[in-house]
């Protein structure tokens, strides 16, 4: 999985609220009220999946086998043992104590004490594991390759096979409620399905993109992101979606890829890709600004634990602190 488009002279359609500032020397860029700042991962291998649980404590995961953790927002992390060489590609933590990583070869981790130690479960797939959301401790599902979604009631301790109907690799799932979920991939694949994924159903956006990722604003409201600026949302659970990619003007070679998205609220948003690209609406998604970011690697991972503080994941251990207001 690779975001391979070049962002070229883009010129966006955008309207910048006020100028911008940089300070270098502590690798923060802030602008209209926003700050990015790089943090120190003493790695540099690729980082695709972020989790925050709350300000303090998050987990990123990526090649190699790699596990990091911090208690402290970010200002130092540290390595935590999986005992694994998979590539891992997704974290997610349904509470400060439990969560899970996805990655190659239909590797499923566990841990149970705040990812200090990882315990692997049997996922009954060899297929490489892209996606992986939990309403509960308990209840969760996981997306992969080849169609490949799996189910489990029990917190992992048995993953059950659910028919996607699809061939397709699905980059992301995501869940708003125990009914209402959707996975999205390759060969512009978006499932959907209200009951809990007992059954799915393709839904159609006469687009061939591929989507990396799918957020729930709520069970209506709904947004995809993927390859070439691809952006889509349905406000009704999937019976029509609106193509709201993002588009670039005079000279452009192509719009960046992007990666992940997350909504704080019903009106604020963000987006993340290749080249080291930030978006944020904060118009409910009618309209997208481009943020000045400190990075130019391509980022993978996107977690917002509240309103005001995220954090994103990509190439060369990249982790930055996404802020609304200068700290």
């Amino acid at each position: 999985m690779s975001a391979r488009g070049l962002l070229g002279k883009c010129v966006w359609v955008v309207v910048w609220l006020l100028p911008w500032q940089m300070s270098w020397g502590d690798f923060q860029v802030a602008q209209a009220g926003v700050v990015s700042a790089v943090q120190q991962t003493g790695t540099e291998v690729t980082l695709l999946g972020v989790n925050f649980r709350d300000t303090k404590l998050g987990w990123a995961v990526g090649a190699g086998g790699v596990i990091l953790k911090t208690v402290d927002g970010g200002e130092h992390w540290k390595s935590v043992g999986g005992r694994t060489r998979a590539q891992l590609t997704r974290v997610f933590f349904a509470d400060t104590l439990r969560g899970w990583i996805v990655g190659s070869d239909g590797t499923i981790l566990h841990s149970g004490d705040g990812g200090e130690t990882w315990t692997r479960q049997f996922s009954r797939t060899q297929s490489d594991l892209y996606g992986v959301t939990f309403l509960t401790s308990s209840l969760g599902w996981v997306s992969g390759e080849a169609g490949t979604i799996l189910h489990t009631k029990d917190g992992g301790l048995t993953w059950m096979d659910q028919a996607s109907g699809s061939n397709a690799i699905l980059y992301a799932i995501h869940f708003a409620d125990k009914s209402h979920g959707s996975a999205v991939g390759a060969l512009g694949t978006i499932l959907m399905t209200d009951d809990g994924g007992a059954t799915w159903s393709m839904q159609d956006t006469q687009k061939a993109a591929t989507f990396f990722d799918i957020f729930f604003v709520d069970a209506l409201n709904v947004w995809t992101v993927g390859n070439a600026g691809a952006m889509y949302q349905t406000i009704d659970g999937g019976k029509r979606w609106v193509d709201r990619t993002l588009v670039c003007v005079l000279t452009c070679s192509r719009p960046s890829d992007l990666m992940r998205i997350r909504f704080t609220d019903a009106e604020t948003g963000w987006a993340v890709g290749e080249r080291g690209a930030i978006y944020r609406t904060t118009d409910a998604g009618f309209s997208w600004v481009k943020q000045d970011s400190p990075s130019k690697n391509a980022l993978y991972g996107l977690s917002f634990p509240d309103s005001a503080h995220g954090w994103a994941s990509g190439e060369q251990g990249t982790i930055l602190h996404i802020s609304t207001a200068p700290e």
